[in-house]
C-alpha cells in the first residue's frame, strides 16, 4: 500500500499490520474508505475524513454510523462481536480468529463491542461505534484502556425493542471523542453549541465501590479508589456524603431482556433504584464507581461472575455512563473508572469526563509488536 499522510491511509496501514494478531475486524473496506476520504475533503465536511470503525456486520447501517458518514467521517471496517455460543464469554470473533486484549493476549477485551474497543486501543481507528445493553461499551473500554460512553437510553434511535440498549462510542480519550459525539448527538441530542462548555470545579460526586451489592476484586477497587483520591486532591471532584446503595438489578435486567418488564419483582427493583438514583443525582452530582468488578478474564469466560454487575443498573435506569482509564492492576490489566450522570446530561457527562482525564495521568498505549 502506498504510504501517505492521510488519516485513513494510516488507519488502513495499522489494520493491515496489527489486525492479524488482534483479530478486531471482520471486514475492512480500503478502496471505499479512501474514496470516502477524498470526497469528505473535497466537500469540506466537518469531520474532514476522520476514520472510524463500526460495530459488527450491521454497524454501517446504525444511526451513529449514518450521522458520522454524513458529517464526513470515514468507516474503515466492521469490528468483531462475540461468536455463536459465547453468551457470557465476552470476546469477539474476527476474520482471523478470536479477538484478543491488546494489553494481554491471554485475556478477553470484553464485549460485546469487543473489536471496536481493540481497534481504538491499537490505533487502528480514531473512534468506533458501539451499542450498550448491559455494559457492552463500558466493559471493553475499561479492559482495553480507552474511553467509552453509553448515551441516555432513548435519546437516539435504537433497534433494541426492550429499551435496554443505547448508542455508544469509543475513542482514545473523552477529548478525542468530542468531534464524533458532536455529530452523533447533533441530530437527536442537545444543540451543537453546547459542546465544549466548561464545568465549574470541583464537581460534586458520590463514590461507590460496589453499588451496595457487587463483589469487587480488591485490586480493581484499589486502583479506582486511588484515581478518585487523585481527583479530590486535584480539586476536580468534591465527594458528597450520599448513599449509593442500589438493589442488585440482575433479576430485573433478565426479566426485561426476556420480555417480562411487568414482572412484579422487576418493577419493584427498578422503581426502588430509580428513586435512589434520583436522590443521588440531585443538584447535578456525578456517580463514580469501578466500571467492572473484575479484571479481564481469560477467553474461556468469567465463570459465575457477572462482569456487568456495575454497569447494567444504568441500562435499566437509562442514565448516560462512561468508562475512563483509571490505571492498571499488578498483572498489567487496565481498570476503568465509571462516571454516571443524570438522564439527558450526556454533554455534561462528556465535559466531566474531560475534566477527570485532565487530572489523571495520560493513558498509555498498548505495547504492540511492530507498532509505529
Amino acid at each position: 500500500m502506498t504510504r501517505t499522510t492521510s488519516a485513513v491511509a494510516r488507519a488502513l496501514e495499522r489494520i493491515e499490520r496489527l489486525d492479524p494478531a488482534l483479530h478486531a475486524f471482520i471486514e475492512v473496506w480500503p478502496e471505499t474508505a479512501l474514496a470516502r476520504e477524498r470526497e469528505a475533503l473535497a466537500r469540506r465536511l466537518p469531520l474532514g475524513g476522520l476514520p472510524f470503525a463500526v460495530k459488527g456486520p450491521s454497524g454501517i447501517r446504525s444511526y451513529a454510523a449514518r450521522r458520522l458518514i454524513a458529517a464526513g467521517g470515514v468507516p474503515v471496517g466492521a469490528t468483531s462481536v462475540p461468536g455463536p455460543g459465547t453468551v457470557w464469554q465476552t470476546w469477539g470473533q474476527g476474520a482471523h480468529g478470536r479477538t484478543v486484549n491488546p494489553w494481554r493476549a491471554d485475556r478477553t477485551p470484553g464485549g460485546s463491542s469487543a473489536g471496536s474497543a481493540v481497534a481504538v486501543a491499537a490505533g487502528m481507528a480514531e473512534a468506533a461505534t458501539g451499542s450498550d445493553g448491559a455494559g457492552s461499551v463500558r466493559i471493553p473500554a475499561a479492559w482495553c484502556g480507552v474511553f467509552g460512553l453509553k448515551t441516555t437510553n432513548g435519546l437516539l434511535p435504537s433497534p433494541d425493542r426492550t429499551g435496554l440498549a443505547s448508542t455508544g462510542l469509543f475513542a482514545r480519550s473523552a477529548a478525542a471523542a468530542e468531534p464524533y459525539l458532536r455529530r452523533v448527538l447533533g441530530g437527536g441530542g442537545p444543540p451543537d453549541e453546547a459542546f465544549g462548555l466548561p464545568l465549574p470545579l470541583p464537581l460534586p460526586a458520590v463514590y461507590s465501590e460496589d453499588l451496595g451489592f457487587a463483589e469487587v476484586d480488591p485490586e480493581v477497587a484499589a486502583v479506582v479508589r486511588a484515581a478518585v483520591d487523585r481527583l479530590v486532591a486535584a480539586g476536580t471532584v468534591r465527594l458528597l456524603d450520599r448513599d449509593a446503595g442500589l438493589l442488585d438489578p440482575a433479576g430485573a435486567w433478565t426479566a426485561v431482556r426476556g420480555g417480562s418488564p411487568d414482572d412484579p419483582e422487576a418493577v419493584r427493583v427498578r422503581r426502588t433504584n430509580d428513586e435512589r438514583l434520583d436522590a443521588l443525582f440531585s443538584g447535578g452530582a456525578l456517580l463514580l464507581t469501578p466500571a467492572t468488578p473484575n479484571r479481564p478474564h481469560g477467553h474461556e469466560g468469567p465463570g459465575s461472575r457477572y462482569s456487568t454487575a456495575l454497569t447494567w443498573a444504568f441500562n435499566l435506569s437509562g442514565h448516560p455512563a462512561a468508562s475512563l482509564p483509571a490505571g492498571f492492576t499488578g498483572d498489567g490489566c487496565p481498570v476503568g473508572l465509571q462516571l454516571v450522570a443524570s438522564r439527558g446530561a450526556d454533554l455534561g457527562l462528556l465535559a466531566a469526563a474531560r475534566a477527570v482525564e485532565d487530572a489523571l495521568p495520560a493513558a498509555p498505549t498498548p505495547p504492540l509488536p511492530g507498532r509505529r
